[in-house]
């Protein structure tokens, strides 16, 4: 795992790249390689390379970067790891490569002086590539096909400028920190920006699964690669051969993930998922499965820490904990804002960052997490409570006359909104109105209407024309036309491996256990496991309101009932509670008072009322108070760095 950044200056007026330039786009991503450094200027100085290592593999000075291949025509900086590199490596040492190292990123080098970009379609990991080719004067980089490993980009002017972190685009001198006003109302739904824009007007994130290539006149290829559709072939196994491929795809996951030469360990919750990483890898050691858990002092009623034990003795792990409060909250937002580089607003990433931090003081630098599985196996509760919702009534409904269906909703819509206190339900009947599809997302926050309220007038004058839900038809459209057969679960699950999980889940991830120099491994979302488990029938993994069965089925040989059958407890945190009392006093300040109100994006009259009526216990508007107070962090730290805002 590595923090790798770029400049090709392929056509602009500058036409030099500076060494001294490279290595501070390279140094403001030192947390994501404390160990090595490297740069290189290429193509008589248009172009330069930097590199941060956190040295995984082949620990020796022959892994560092940027790195030549079999002569100077290709030169790599690449952050990630190539689970198949050692099988790939035999074969290119018979066509009579060779090697000066025993590093993966030797050999994406000599296969992509045989195959070019189709590099991509042989390699099995999670990576980001940049190659510079030398011969055919192009500038090639790529994204792994789920989106595990983040890359952002820069075109403008005869230049591109790439970097595993916007921030280390933003160091130089050309680029200047802007807001992007139409991302920021997708953002207010997604809580996150969706690929292939950032909140930052002119930079772009490469989306999962492709790869771009610019060559000398300037010509900017983007294409993808792979995609998480479902298969075209049903999966017609009985239950019981589907449980038994599933368990051995995730046992050859999970032993590809411990490829490693130092020490590695387990992210432990206490739940299926997690706990199943701990049983399949302790079955592969012999010695004890490093395992870490974070706990909550003020809020015990969230804290996983009692089955997270139950397991770490259940298994002999070497087990550590943490516990955190809103004091540790409070020191952690500088930081949270500077390593997210765009706003997640997902409140997992401050007990993420806690537990990372433990991992790495425990020297513990490789971890595997359990990210993907309830995506690719319906494991969510709304998961079943959706495909109820389309079975029961959408999919017949939906094919009633408008006129009809805008009266039903119309009729429903406050009888809904005195029965939920969630706008979940409410937004639902506005959808079946409004003709637009069931399912947007799990984790929709602010609504069209709520965003309608929330919103300045002059920001609603220039979001007309904007819709969140275009970018859902988009996917929709493309899974429902290409897969013809396909149920309504694989296409939420494709949806979810399009939008929520590259782009918020795994970037949180990666964002912050790299703040602390330590790799996140994602066993459940090998390509292979991934493109099984899409091929799997909605009854074969919900049944009874109960989601991811077919994968609790294939763990009842390594795992007990009690922790498959339990409940669901999602990894979480008190954001509900630091809204209320002298905490929350703190975070409204930041939010009411930052210099993002200058913009007029916002009615803070509306946020007034909702900050009051979340402090009266009236309505829980957390998760919209968090998505808010992300954004205005941000706002202060990146686009206005002079406000006085205590970040």
């Amino acid at each position: 795992m590595c923090g790798i950044c770029g400049i090709w200056e392929y056509g602009s007026s500058v036409g030099r790249v500076e060494l001294d330039l490279v290595q501070r786009m390279r140094d403001e991503m030192a947390h994501r390689g404390p160990d090595e450094t490297g740069a290189q200027i290429f193509d008589a100085g248009r172009g330069g390379f930097g590199f941060r290592r956190l040295s995984i593999i082949d620990l020796s000075a022959a892994g560092n970067q940027p790195m030549y291949g079999c002569s100077v025509r290709h030169l790599l900086v690449f952050n990630g790891e190539i689970y198949n590199h050692q099988q790939l490596r035999m074969g290119l040492e018979r066509r009579g490569h060779r090697y000066a190292s025993q590093t993966d990123s030797e050999t994406i080098l000599h296969l992509y002086e045989e195959i070019g970009p189709e590099v991509v379609s042989q390699i099995e990991g999670d990576f980001a590539i940049a190659v510079w080719d030398e011969e055919r004067e192009e500038l090639f980089l790529a994204r792994d096909r789920i989106g595990v490993k983040p890359l952002y980009y820069y075109h403008r002017d005869g230049r591109l400028i790439f970097a595993s972190e916007i921030k280390a685009i933003l160091k130089h001198p050309q680029v200047s920190p802007e807001i992007d006003d139409e991302q920021l109302y997708h953002y207010l739904t997604f809580l996150t920006t969706p690929a292939p824009r950032t909140l930052f007007k002119n930079i772009h994130k490469l989306p999962a699964g492709h790869w771009l290539k610019l060559d000398r006149q300037g010509d900017l290829e983007v294409r993808q690669y792979w995609d998480a559709l479902p298969s075209l072939e049903a999966n017609n196994l009985s239950s019981e051969e589907q449980e038994e491929d599933i368990l051995s795809l995730l046992r050859a996951s999970i032993k590809k993930r411990m490829m490693s030469d130092v020490p590695f360990g387990v992210f432990l919750s206490g739940g299926v998922d997690s706990s199943a990483n701990v049983a399949l890898m302790s079955e592969l050691m012999s010695q004890p499965v490093r395992t870490f858990t974070v706990g909550f002092r003020d809020n015990p009623e969230l804290n996983e820490l009692e089955p997270a034990r139950a397991i770490a003795r259940r298994f002999g792990t070497d087990h550590h904990e943490v516990i955190i409060g809103s004091e540790e909250m409070q020191s952690f937002l500088p930081e949270l804002v500077f390593h997210q580089d765009e706003p997640l607003a997902d409140p997992v990433c401050v007990p993420l960052f806690y537990v990372s931090k433990l991992a790495r003081e425990s020297g513990t630098p490789v971890i595997q997490v359990g990210e993907g599985s309830d995506e690719i196996f319906a494991g969510y509760d709304w998961f079943a409570k959706y495909v109820r919702i389309n079975e029961r009534f959408w999919k017949r409904a939906q094919n009633l006359p408008g006129v009809a269906r805008r009266a039903m909703a119309a009729f429903a819509g406050p009888v809904v909104e005195r029965a939920f206190d969630s706008r979940i339900p409410v937004d639902l009947m506005r959808r079946f109105g409004a003709g637009e599809a069931l399912f947007w997302g799990g984790a929709i926050v602010y609504d069209e209407d709520l965003k309608t309220q929330v919103l300045s007038k002059e920001m609603q004058s220039r979001a007309r024309g904007w819709s969140s839900y275009s970018i859902v038809s988009e996917y929709l459209e493309r899974v429902t036309k290409t897969r013809l057969k396909s149920d309504f679960a694989q296409q939420m699950t494709y949806l979810e491996l399009k939008l929520r999980l590259p782009e918020l889940l795994l970037m949180r991830v990666d964002k912050i256990t790299m703040a602390t120099s330590v790799e996140a491994r994602v066993p459940f979302l090998d390509h292979h496991l991934v493109e099984y488990a899409a091929g799997i029938r909605v009854d074969r993994k919900i049944e009874r309101g109960q989601g991811k069965l077919v994968l609790k089925r294939a763990l009842e040989k390594v795992l007990p009932a009690e922790v498959l059958y339990s409940p669901k407890r999602g990894f979480g945190a008190p954001i509900r509670d630091w809204f209320r009392g002298e905490t929350g006093k703190m975070l409204e300040e930041r939010l009411l008072y930052s210099s993002l109100r200058q913009r007029n994006f916002f009615d803070y009259a509306v946020i007034s009322r909702m900050i009051d009526e979340h402090r009266q216990e009236k309505r829980n508007w957390s998760f919209h108070l968090w998505c808010l107070l992300n954004l205005s962090l941000w706002y202060d730290r990146w686009i206005n760095p002079s406000a006085n805002s205590g970040i």
